[in-house]
């Protein structure tokens, strides 16, 4: 018969949401453009920016809600869930390469420090007090290692059958993810250096702000993910949507111990420590 499927794949329908997606932000970045430079552009870039950002996080919502959809469709074969794995795997590759270039930064300045004022050839630059890193840093190494457990502990009871055990293991990552953000937060707030005036500052607050900013976005998965799960969308056999936030999280966590032991053990090493 003409038009029939006889193949695994899912042909999707056109959809208003890449170029709408585009739009917001093309939207978004003018608007943070305009922002940064109110002396040479209009005023009111921040507007535009937030109306770009607000075009975009509706762009995510509407896609996602699609794609959820598609699969309660049956729309998900096999196939269909092996290539959003790939996507995933791809994605998270892609952030990957975010971090390869802060921990580049990171090394270069401190491998390779700059003989001229204000670094004269030191990393930290002179003057510079660091962070005590077996203090609040290692209180947060080990939320993130805990969290690691527990959403490990959650997909374990999805993929057996215990829904009740895959609430209770997403809870806990969630509140040890916001426990872990607050905490970054307070440190952030008490640090004895600014965001800008030396290398060492910039890179650190670029490396743990980005890290901490994945934090928040994996929490926001997260918290998705239970109230699916709340709902009843997840079965041991398709949970895509849960598996790609649990790969996400272990990401984070991995990347963090990258950061602990290389910008807060080994980047202050030597360095006056603050309140030491």
């Amino acid at each position: 018969m003409a038009g029939a499927k006889n193949h695994d794949y899912h042909i999707l329908p056109p959809s208003i949401w890449p170029l709408f997606g585009s739009m917001s932000s093309l939207v978004m970045a003018f608007g943070a453009i305009m922002w940064m430079h109110p002396d040479a552009l209009p005023a009111g870039g921040g507007w535009v920016f937030l109306l770009g950002m607000a075009g975009l996080l509706f762009t995510f919502y509407s896609w996602w809600a699609n794609v959820i959809t598609e699969a309660h469709a049956g729309d998900h074969t096999p196939v269909v869930q092996l290539h959003l794995r790939y996507g995933m795997i791809l994605f998270i590759a892609s952030e990957v390469m975010f971090f390869v270039g802060w921990f580049w930064a990171f090394f270069d300045f401190s491998l390779f420090p700059s003989p001229l004022a204000p670094i004269e050839g030191l990393f930290p630059s002179k003057g510079v007090e660091v962070m005590n890193a077996f203090e609040l840093p290692l209180l947060n190494t080990l939320i993130l290692l805990c969290s690691g457990t527990t959403i490990t502990w959650s997909h374990h009871a999805l993929i057996h059958g215990d829904r009740d055990g895959m609430i209770k293991g997403l809870w806990c990552t969630i509140i040890l993810g916001a426990v872990f953000s607050c905490v970054q937060a307070y440190e952030y707030m008490h640090a004895p250096f600014d965001f800008g005036g030396n290398p060492y500052s910039s890179a650190f607050y670029m490396a743990t702000g980005f890290h901490g900013f994945h934090v928040l976005v994996g929490t926001i998965f997260l918290t998705v993910n239970l109230v699916r799960a709340y709902k009843g969308h997840f079965t041991p056999r398709q949970h895509f949507g849960f598996e790609a936030a649990a790969w996400y999280w272990h990401f984070v966590d991995v990347v963090w111990l990258f950061l602990f032991v290389a910008i807060y053990v080994w980047g202050g090493w030597g360095a006056p420590i603050h309140g030491g």
